[in-house]
């Protein structure tokens, strides 16, 4: 990878009703170095954040004009600098009329990949830190939070430009933002996302029903490729293709499972899920709490070593693990 063009401004609203503050750096080009590994770690986090939102930009560009700078941008109508003027301006007058404090990093990032260019947009937040002065005395300072992510966009510009779809963009939007995460959204324009708990319903149940087809034996490891493939998707922060995913569950036929679920499963038109992984995890493992009871067991257990009785609706768990066998044998020895 390598960023293109690179520029941040740091933006603070300390008293809502007055103008919030801005302050931004130069607009830079190849920057290397520090400013590459920073990005890195950024989109560790980007791409490990659950609950990931997908959808396209507002048709009203009126509201939400990033869009319309964007191409600009890209079409070589103005300058990067030009571009994140507007940005940084659009956002300071956002946060001017927020009745909430806020103070962060706004983080503009253009980057080339081996075969695509992506857009980052991001909040970058900041950790208190104590340090000795030159002086040895003791100060408090603010340093960038390498552990936190909690609002950014991600465009996938040859998806956008080219029309491929309707997803082109990705969000993370944490809960707690409160009024900033909501002005994050107006900022960037994003609009019409899709359903995630859907398509993780209709991505569990085609394997599922998938996995049905097989021999018993052969039933677990469909289940269990799918959800590795799964997986591997969420590290990429990628969404899971059907036919992609049919050549890894059978190289053999590589396109049985995508016929199975075309014809067994409400599918979209893109042929891209966008399944919640740790929902998937159900596909390997079953997992319950309650009543002071919290169990979790790997679904090939079944009928191995975890026997369910429907009948008494009573579980009997045999090859207890070593660590829950020494606990209960010492909690019992005390009882006694």
């Amino acid at each position: 990878m390598a960023i293109k063009h690179l520029r941040t401004a740091f933006a603070s609203q300390y008293q809502p009703g007055q103008p919030a503050g801005l302050s931004s750096g130069e607009s830079l080009t190849d920057p290397g170095g520090d400013y590459e590994v920073l990005h890195k770690q950024m989109k560790r986090l980007f791409n490990s954040k659950p609950g990931k939102k997908y959808g396209r930009f507002s048709e009203d560009v009126g509201e939400h004009p990033f869009s319309s700078w964007l191409k600009d941008f890209l079409e070589d109508k103005q300058t990067f600098s030009s571009l994140t003027d507007r940005l940084f301006g659009q956002w300071q007058e956002l946060l001017t009329g927020s009745p909430e404090e806020f103070h962060g990093h706004l983080m503009l990032v253009h980057e080339a990949l081996a075969d695509a260019e992506v857009i980052y947009l991001l909040i970058i937040e900041s950790d208190s830190a104590m340090r000795f002065d030159g002086k040895q005395a003791l100060d408090a300072t603010d340093v960038l939070s390498l552990s936190r992510l909690n609002l950014a966009l991600r465009i996938e510009i040859d998806d956008w430009l080219q029309d491929k779809g309707e997803n082109f963009l990705t969000l993370v939007h944490s809960r707690g933002t409160g009024d900033a995460g909501e002005l994050f959204i107006k900022l960037s324009g994003f609009t019409n996302q899709i359903d995630v708990e859907k398509e993780t319903m209709t991505f569990l149940d085609a394997v599922e029903a998938f996995a049905k087809t097989s021999e018993p034996e052969d039933a677990g490891k469909v289940r269990t490729r799918a959800y590795e493939f799964c997986k591997e998707q969420h590290a990429l922060g990628e969404p899971v293709a059907i036919d992609a995913l049919s050549e890894f569950l059978d190289e053999s036929q590589p396109e049985r499972f995508k016929e199975f679920a075309s014809q067994s499963a409400e599918l979209p038109e893109s042929g891209v899920l966008h399944p919640d992984h740790r929902k998937v995890k159900k596909l390997v493992r079953i997992a319950g709490s309650g009543g002071g009871m919290s169990l979790s067991f790997s679904s090939d257990l079944v009928n191995q070593a975890v026997y369910y009785d429907r009948d008494k609706d009573a579980l009997t768990i045999t090859r207890l693990p070593k660590a829950l066998r020494e606990q209960l044998q010492k909690y019992l020895e005390a009882r006694e």
